[in-house]
């Protein structure tokens, strides 16, 4: 099955026992507004997971803006909301599914497979006339197991490794002259990836050897990410067989284009969670500016 799942698909099944809807609404700068909508009206029976107090933990000197959150503390959550090994899960927010692509990697790297994000978000569901609600469930606690996936993650040494090599143009390994170049993809928006224009970070750039592809261009207008033959011509430039380590500032907006490269059929993307706010936060690694030619 498919990593999203349609306004319809879910409402057919919106009472189901076996699934939990997880609202991930949240805004940058206004921490509390996320919780504060779903107070106001929600998807019947959902449950809120904050992006900063659930799926990060705090924020040091390096690590990111968003540091991933500690596995057994989430694991703690979703017991406590109810979410058991089995639960199917369906995430949504209003934010075209960066949060809810979080949450999405989050449960993978958990190794929990039953995982998915509502294509469109709230603002479509409300839009549909599908219904909304204030009351929050009662919800009876469970157990939910982590069962950690470190391969799903590059740390700030790979990334290193990887640049290096990028920038260089070197082979793969040593042992293998044929294999694919690695590659680092840069999910912000384009100025942002040329240092033409950062708020969030204290330096502006892109990592060396990163090419860019903005998450938003996987997705249609409406939303809704694009098909896998889309998806396919949309980063027809890569190799398939090329290992991948995707970031972004701090880890969210990264996720929806693991998401995207995983739908087009690439099998090993991994996630820098650090992202360029971690990568920027050592004096000594390079920065870069201006665009590269894509692979």
């Amino acid at each position: 099955m498919d990593a999203t799942v349609s306004m319809r698909w879910l409402l057919a099944r919106l009472y189901e026992p076996e699934q939990t809807i997880v609202d991930c609404r949240f805004t940058l700068g206004k921490p509390e507004a996320g919780r504060e909508s779903y107070e106001q009206e929600h998807i019947p029976g959902a449950v809120y997971l904050d992006l900063e107090l659930d799926l990060s933990s705090p924020a040091g000197e390096h690590g990111g803006r968003h540091p991933l959150p500690d596995p057994q503390a989430l694991a703690a959550r979703l017991s406590k909301l109810g979410i058991g090994n089995d639960t199917r899960i369906v995430a949504y927010d209003d934010e075209n599914g960066m949060n809810a692509a979080r949450l999405w990697w989050l449960l993978r790297y958990l190794g929990h497979e039953q995982a998915f994000i509502l294509e469109g978000g709230f603002s479509a569901w409300k839009a549909a006339e599908f219904p909304v609600t204030d009351h929050q469930p009662v919800r009876v606690p469970s157990s939910f197991t982590a069962n950690v996936q470190p391969q799903m993650l590059a740390d700030v040494g790979e990334v290193r490794r990887v640049s290096g090599q990028t920038v260089e143009n070197a082979p793969a390994s040593d042992s293998d002259s044929t294999s694919a170049l690695p590659v680092l993809i840069d999910s912000r928006a384009n100025d942002r990836y040329r240092g033409q224009n950062e708020t969030l970070d204290k330096k502006a750039g892109h990592i060396p050897g990163a090419v860019n592809y903005f998450w938003k261009d996987t997705q249609h207008a409406d939303g809704s990410f694009k098909s896998a033959e889309e998806l396919q011509e949309h980063f027809s430039e890569l190799d398939q067989d090329a290992e991948i380590i995707v970031y972004c500032g701090s880890g969210v907006t990264a996720c929806p284009n693991v998401l995207a490269l995983e739908k087009a059929g690439f099998k090993n993307v991994r996630l820098y969670a650090g992202s360029w706010s971690d990568w920027s936060s050592y004096p000594q690694n390079p920065v870069a500016t201006g665009d590269k030619e894509k692979a």
